[in-house]
């Protein structure tokens, strides 16, 4: 292991970065009171900081074929999205058709090609742009649409805000993961992903799979696979650990994965902790174009269960 990684096992190097990114960390100030939260904001934070380890969202704690229909601005949405919304409980997903138009998919495909070809973002081990939204207008403007940000926060019952933006050029052939042990919250659940296909989706190209009802199982959190951490240091166990004891769940479960195969302008919305990946890549010539963007809800603490860090906001 190369000096770089080992020093990043260190809290005290979190901090000091977390410091110079004070602004970026304001944030949590009003959480941190809201649910007496009794540590600076730069320091690390993770669910052993918490009470609590269920999720408080509305549509967990009640059963949205039941409560979703009562909500305000429930009627505004399509039929198609009302009968899915009414489902969400018992899945933890809803899928939209066609929901972006071409032309706003070729902006965001121009973009990228734009953003790697100009070297202003790498691409990832695992075939991804990260927040491309900084520098591309078409990107953030897709990450701000506002007809997606009424129904994520119909969803979580409140307000929410974009937290990052991927950008994938092909499958990422991902191991069965939730979004809640990278980008965590307190309460529990109140985050929430969406999964846009920048072009129709092909079967060889390694595309993304799901597990409906998943989101149901109890959050895998640090400690549930024994990463324990000391005051300075973080734990000892390495990401792939939790990506076994993920699929050894999974196993245990009996749940069956679906396969997405949206077509361009499509869109998957779903519950924090859904588990999914990426399937293997069958054609390796294939590209899997598609961006993910995870929100967080504006008035609760975020954070990042695994490294333990308090999450970065860009200022609106």
């Amino acid at each position: 292991m190369k000096l770089k990684d080992k020093l990043k096992d260190y809290k005290l190097i979190h901090w000091v970065y977390n410091l110079l990114h004070a602004k970026q960390l304001q944030h949590n100030k009003e959480a941190y009171e809201k649910y007496n939260v009794r540590k600076p904001l730069f320091n690390s934070i993770s669910s052993k900081d918490f009470p609590d380890k269920t999720s408080q969202a509305w549509l967990d704690v009640n059963d949205s074929a039941t409560v979703a229909a009562t909500k305000k601005g429930f009627s505004n949405f399509t039929d198609d999205v009302q009968q899915q919304l009414l489902q969400w409980s018992s899945k933890g997903f809803l899928h939209l058709n066609n929901y972006f138009s071409e032309e706003q998919v070729d902006e965001v495909n121009q973009a990228v090609d734009e953003l790697i070809h100009q070297k202003h973002l790498p691409v990832t081990h695992d075939n991804k742009v990260m927040f491309g939204y900084k520098h591309a207008a078409a990107i953030k403007k897709m990450m701000q649409d506002e007809g997606l940000k009424i129904l994520l926060s119909f969803i979580l019952d409140k307000d929410v805000v974009p937290f990052q933006t991927l950008n994938f050029v092909k499958g990422s052939g991902q191991r069965a993961h939730s979004d809640s042990i990278h980008m965590t919250t307190y309460p529990l659940g109140y985050l929430i992903a969406a999964w846009i296909a920048l072009e129709d989706i092909h079967p060889d190209s390694g595309p993304l799979f799901y597990y409906p009802g998943s989101h149901k199982l109890p959050y895998l959190l640090n400690d549930d696979f024994e990463n324990y951490s000391s005051r300075f240091k973080l734990g000892n166990k390495q990401y792939s650990d939790y990506e076994d004891v993920t699929e050894d769940i999974i196993h245990k479960s009996g749940l069956a994965y679906e396969t997405f195969l949206p077509k361009k302008g499509d869109v998957l919305i779903w519950h924090a902790n859904l588990i999914h990946g990426g399937m293997p890549v069958v054609n390796p010539a294939l590209s899997r174009k598609s961006m993910v963007i995870h929100y967080y809800a504006k008035d609760v603490i975020k954070y990042h269960e695994i490294t333990e860090r308090p999450s970065l906001m860009e200022e609106e």
